[in-house]
């Protein structure tokens, strides 16, 4: 028998299990300290009331025999991809239903969509950027390069042709830092990879947060998106489903490439490797996008974005520069005093009991820089930030 050699590229601890074991050191140390935590982008609100009705009337469904529901469709019920539809539909984006698949998150997708590209691809990222990316591409053995995103650029990296790659990675708005594309942005990007014959894949779990009508919230509002993008949604941070697991794939009928339709061959792997959604859980995904869904997710969504604002203002009354804060529920901050990433960790952890995530984590470019999350509680937030500003200010 032989492993996986490629698992030898990647670290040996997930950035978030790192934070975890620091964190979990240093409060057996002190039990009588209160830790806050702004630093996995996990939300704390419950979901909203509409899904949970939905949610019990798919329970009963499953209880009586003429309603009842077993394998559901590979790509999803018809219902809710349905809702996906009008949901893009009503920011003028036309998508066939067949173009939609439902997922259990983005995260699972962004990793199994390379079942349909060679390993042979060359793949570009941005620096700093999701783990998730790297990793899953140096698990399979690809080569990985690196856009840079740097404070010059306001870590938005824009294409260079000089580097020829297959497949490209953009989250907009970006996890870690925040920044987030504009249209005419993105319309570069979706150029650059039209005339290369690449793969856009584009992560836009968190374009709920965006309010600024000059930024797409879809690459598909992108002249030409639909024969280089691929896109990956989550409810997670839109509607709090990250402990109910769905999300949503759009692959275009128009992405072809060596006489090979991506559409089909990713139906084609889902159907051989994926059972589908829950019914229970698309029933309550599909509430997401009624009029009083949509109502209600919205007073959510506003919550963290005051909690945003709140650790926003501390960083101006400090005088700290930060990106996102503001279309994002993450403020990525450059550490001050000219700390490094995991040294502001351990100040902020035993000086004020603060847990956040050091950009080094993310990638080179992110060393001397640190994430916060608007997803705590008001209460924590609130505590947290006035734990901060004491802090920095002595």
């Amino acid at each position: 028998m032989k492993l996986n050699q490629n698992f030898k590229n990647i670290k040996e601890s997930y950035l978030f299990a790192e934070v975890a074991d620091r964190t979990g050191a240093y409060a057996k140390l002190n039990p009588d300290k209160k830790i806050l935590k702004l630093g996995i982008g996990d939300v704390t609100l419950p979901l909203a009331p509409a899904v949970i009705e939905a949610l019990h009337g798919a329970v009963e469904d499953m209880s009586k025999s003429e309603t009842f529901r077993g394998y559901g469709p590979y790509e999803g019920y018809e219902f809710l991809r349905e809702s996906i539809q009008g949901y893009y539909r009503a920011r003028g984006v036309q998508l066939g239903l067949d173009e939609i698949f439902v997922s259990d998150g983005a995260k699972s997708d962004l990793g199994n969509i390379l079942d349909i590209f060679s390993k042979d691809n060359v793949i570009l990222v941005p620096d700093p950027v999701y783990p998730v990316y790297v990793d899953t591409n140096e698990m399979a053995g690809r080569k990985v390069l690196f856009s840079n995103a740097t404070e010059e650029n306001g870590f938005l990296p824009m294409p260079d042709y000089k580097v020829k790659a297959d497949v490209i990675y953009i989250c907009s708005p970006n996890n870690p830092t925040g920044a987030a594309y504009n249209k005419a942005q993105l319309k570069e990007w979706v150029d650059y990879a039209n005339k290369l014959g690449a793969v856009i894949l584009y992560d836009a779990a968190y374009e709920c947060f965006i309010s600024d009508d000059s930024l797409a919230r879809s690459i598909f509002e992108v002249d030409g998106a639909k024969s280089c993008a691929i896109e990956f949604c989550s409810f997670s941070k839109t509607a709090g489903f990250t402990g109910t697991r769905c999300g949503y794939t759009v692959v275009p009928k128009t992405l072809i490439s060596d006489g090979m339709n991506a559409n089909k061959m990713w139906l084609r792997r889902q159907a051989t490797k994926f059972n589908g959604v829950p019914y229970i859980v698309q029933k309550g995904a599909a509430a997401v996008f009624t009029e009083r869904g949509q109502r209600e997710i919205h007073k959510n969504l506003d919550y963290y974005r005051r909690n945003a604002k709140l650790i926003a203002d501390c960083m101006d009354r400090l005088g700290i520069k930060y990106t996102g804060g503001k279309n994002s529920p993450y403020i990525w901050l450059k550490c001050p005093r000219g700390m490094k990433s995991w040294e502001f960790f351990d100040y902020l952890l035993k000086g004020a009991q603060v847990v956040g995530t050091p950009g080094a984590g993310f990638g080179e470019n992110g060393e001397g820089f640190f994430r916060l999350t608007a997803f705590g509680s008001e209460e924590v937030t609130k505590e947290a930030v006035a734990r901060i500003e004491k802090l920095l200010t002595e």
